[in-house]
Formats: C-alpha cells, structure tokens, sequence
C-alpha cells in the first residue's frame, strides 16, 4: 500500500497586476486540498482581522525569538514591523497532505526552494505586456506613476523567471485554475518527491532476487 501522500510547498509569484492573488483564491475555493501561507507579523491587527486567518499577530520580541530559532520559512521587514511565514505552522499543513501556497516575490522564493528544495515554484504571467497594463490601468487604484513603477518592476523581475519550475499564462480565470491544479498534482509524481515510496519499493523487490 502506497503511504500517505505529504503535501507540496508550492511557492506563486508573479507581476502586480498578474492577479496571483484572484487565481490562489479560486484555487482554494474550488478545491479542498489546498491551503494558503498564512504570515506572522508584528504589525497591530486591523478591525476586522482575525489571529490566525489573517495573519499570527506577535510581539517584536516573539518574532525576533522565531527568527533566532530557525523557525521562518522566511521574513522581511517592512515599515518598521517583521512580516514572515512560521516554518512550524506550513510543516504542519503539509504533514496532513495539505498542499500549501505562498505568495512571495523572487528572491525571497529562491530563498524559500533553498530551504525546501521539493518546493514548486510557479510564476504566474499575463498573456501579454499589454494587456498588464491594462489590468493595472482597470484597478483604478493607483497613479500613472505608480502604474509606471509597477512596470518598470515587472521588467526587473522577467530577469528571474527561468529559475522557476513552470510559468502560469493567466488570460481566463478559470481555465487557469484547471491548469495551474493540473500542474500541482503532476508535481506530486515526480520522483524526487517521492524517494521514500521508491526506497520501500526497492528493499521489498530485494526478496524476489
């Protein structure tokens, strides 16, 4: 009998404006083996925030400690409060099978494969340059200026995407979803993700030489 299957880091970056974010949502919403990072912060919980959806709300000293102790998958700082994602709590969700996406940009993904090297990475990219454009523009949230930086960045991080295992090409939303679940579960067969089933294989077939 085959073991329990473990689950999948699975690390999504992509271009703002890409919409990673919209595409992870449904993913999780329309199937149940998934589960979404969720960060540890230092920063005070806003109305509506709940401890342990949202994010872990601690104290600078706790995470600091969590740093200390190798406890961070991996962390930054931003606008003097720690954000990071508890090693503890990811290692947790793929022991029941859960396969856990985290949302980061490239180098911090990099960062992550070095310290889970079965990690997926998935880079997630608009159909075309243009039409990123134009979903940033339909945000309608941000100026020309910053619309122009968010491009300027997009530029830099094309620079990375060939250190990832595949691209994700986000035109339709659902179709996307079926591609990027296809994706995931093929990855679950690859066989350095499954060295401990092909080592019980090889010590069983021992009794037939």
């Amino acid at each position: 009998m085959r073991m329990k299957r473990k689950g999948i880091l699975i690390v999504v970056s992509g271009f703002s404006g890409a919409g990673k974010g919209t595409l992870m949502k449904q993913l999780v919403h329309v199937y149940d083996n998934y589960a979404l990072s969720i960060s540890m912060t230092t920063r005070s919980p806003r109305p509506g925030e709940v401890e342990g959806r949202e994010y872990f709300f601690v104290s600078r000293e706790t995470f600091e400690e969590t740093i200390a102790k190798d406890g961070l998958v991996e962390y930054a700082c931003y606008c003097d409060n720690y954000y990071g994602t508890p090693k503890e709590y990811v290692e947790r969700q793929l022991d029941q099978g859960k396969d856990v996406i985290l949302e980061i940009e490239i180098q911090g993904a990099l960062k992550v494969k070095e310290k889970f090297p079965t990690a997926l990475l998935l880079f997630v990219m608009p159909p075309s340059a243009g039409e990123l454009k134009k979903r940033l523009v339909g945000r309608g949230t941000e100026s020309i200026e910053v619309i122009e930086k968010r491009l300027k960045r997009a530029s830099e991080e094309a620079e990375g995407i060939e250190k990832y295992d595949y691209i994700v090409i986000n035109d339709q939303l659902n179709e996307c979803v079926l591609r990027m679940h296809a994706l995931i579960q093929s990855a679950h067969d690859t066989p350095f993700r499954n060295e401990e089933f092909i080592e019980n294989m090889r010590k069983e077939l021992e009794a037939y030489r």
